[in-house]
């Protein structure tokens, strides 16, 4: 094999997982791109970051998605670029879009960015490394698919793991159907709001949980009007409040009002549906004061490589 003398481009969409009650199965893909490209070089390791986490991510090879890169290239049988003894370098950019640390799936995002860069390196990669390789080598770095599968396929998927296995299976999202993320100034770690979670929940919560998640596949792929009904959660968010006080309080408000809005993520991000562009341009009213909001379509592409 080969690594290829142009440049290779990507950009991957954010994403929001669990969506209410799809805990740690659900995601669905956002009309936010982070773009990236990679080159292969003599020799040395150059990272440019623009845009979110210009002034904190690494620029050395502990850079998530050098690391990922380098990943791939394994996976094909090539040598690890710009790291130490490696005998090519890399120039990797980053145009960064995605917040960090805000529950809209910019880990994931760096994760199956990175492993689409190194295959587009490889001369004949696509060939050698199918999409569903390439998610399951995403997931198993992530560690929980239901972010990764919609930025490597795009659109609404279902996740999860069997055993050792990994699997994604996209459905339909009816396209009257878009949304408005609210972003909060202040970030939570995931682990931290992992770590708020029980290790056991009441089974009648479980049980209602089950049923929502149910209907909620049922909402999205052409029954909107079950939007809110099916988003309703009993098993992580409001666990999670005291790491997020305010998200908390922002998906209670625009519910009251019968608003479709769940915790993006593990948060703090609060992600509500809409079925018509007014009903979107009434959401971003509601913005609180110091938050961010951000408009967007489902996005059906996924990762994109060129």
């Amino acid at each position: 094999m080969a690594l290829v003398d142009s440049v290779v481009r990507v950009s991957v969409p954010a994403t929001s997982a669990n969506l209410g009650p799809g805990f740690d199965a659900l995601g669905l893909a956002l009309s936010m791109r982070d773009r990236l490209t990679a080159q292969v070089l003599p020799s040395g390791l150059e990272v440019a970051v623009s845009g979110v986490g210009a002034d904190s991510v690494p620029r050395d090879a502990s850079h998530l998605v050098v690391r990922c890169i380098n990943r791939a290239l394994e996976e094909l049988g090539e040598d690890p670029l710009g790291v130490d003894g490696s005998a090519l370098g890399l120039r990797l950019t980053c145009e960064n879009v995605i917040p960090h640390a805000r529950g809209l799936g910019s880990s994931s995002a760096a994760i199956v960015a990175g492993l689409a860069l190194g295959r587009g390196l490889v001369v004949g990669g696509s060939m050698l490394m199918s999409d569903d390789r390439l998610f399951e080598l995403a997931a198993g770095i992530e560690g929980h698919p239901d972010n990764v599968a919609p930025a490597a396929y795009g659109g609404f998927v279902i996740a999860g793991h069997e055993d050792e296995a990994f699997y994604a299976v996209s459905s339909p999202v009816d396209p009257a159907i878009s949304a408005v993320a609210f972003v909060p100034s202040t970030p939570v770690e995931t682990k931290v709001a992992r770590g708020l979670l029980p290790a056991t929940v009441p089974h009648a919560e479980a049980a209602a949980n089950a049923g929502r998640a149910a209907l909620l596949v049922a909402a999205l792929a052409g029954q909107p009007a079950q939007l809110l009904n099916g988003t309703r959660d009993w098993l992580h968010q409001e666990y999670r409040e005291p790491a997020m006080p305010d998200s908390l309080a922002l998906v209670r408000a625009l519910r009251a009002h019968g608003l479709a809005a769940i915790i993006s993520g593990a948060g703090p991000t609060v992600l509500a549906f809409a079925t018509s562009r007014a009903e979107r341009q009434a959401l971003v009213a509601r913005t609180p004061d110091g938050w961010v909001s951000y408009p967007l379509d489902v996005d059906h592409e996924g990762v994109v490589v060129s």
